[in-house]
């Protein structure tokens, strides 16, 4: 029997994932949480043999609850399913210590796929992300200068790029503005920009907004 914790703030979603995996004729018990910190709970209540996390929840990000899993379970496998494209998260999560990522408008077959390699102890990378891997390792230290942010600063930018203002973010973040306005300063200085169009205007090329 495998123990399967669910981590998504949307029902359907939660439904949905415990189907795909009935269809694989798995033996499964569920956990679901809605929230990061019911995911903790039940990660710090219970043993599970893999969790499904989605990196939008609510008002939460998504890595921040992935980080404090891996502390409470190192071992824990963990698949990322998630509405954000590769380009976007892909490469933080598998650092911050995901198995494996796959995006919510994925054929069912890719995500079962995806399933059945972290059930057996593997790991899942698409296809598409592992040649975009294999060609920036060929570019040597020539990486683009987002990938040079911090989580943090990485997710502030992508707010600003969406149009949120100092305010906004700091209340998505629960930060205050001063903070935020750090922040923003910081990345400016590493990304080579001035202005928040210059943000905006990198972001859309680069995909990281949806």
């Amino acid at each position: 029997m495998k123990r399967i914790l669910i981590i998504d703030d949307h029902a359907v979603v939660r439904d949905g994932l415990k189907r795909t995996f009935e269809s694989q004729s798995y033996s499964v018990i569920f956990g679901e949480a809605s929230t990061g910190a019911e995911a903790l709970q039940l990660a710090r209540e219970q043993d599970w043999d893999l969790a499904v996390l989605d990196l939008s929840l609510g008002e939460q990000n998504g890595l921040d609850v992935l980080k404090d899993l891996k502390l409470i379970r190192p071992r824990l496998p963990v698949l990322i399913f998630s509405m954000h494209a590769e380009e976007q998260y892909a490469r933080r999560a598998f650092t911050a210590g995901a198995s494996g990522y796959v995006t919510k408008d994925s054929p069912t077959p890719e995500l079962a796929k995806a399933i059945n390699s972290l059930m057996t102890g593997g790991r899942y990378i698409t296809s598409a992300l592992a040649e975009k891997i294999v060609f920036d390792l060929g570019r040597g230290s020539d990486r683009p200068p987002h990938e040079n942010l911090s989580d943090r600063e990485f997710e502030v930018m992508r707010l600003i790029a969406l149009g949120r203002t100092v305010t906004e973010i700091g209340d998505l973040l629960a930060l205050s503005d001063k903070t935020i306005s750090t922040y923003r300063a910081r990345l400016l200085e590493k990304m080579g920009m001035k202005t928040n169009a210059e943000l905006t205007r990198y972001a859309i090329q680069n995909k990281l907004i949806d």
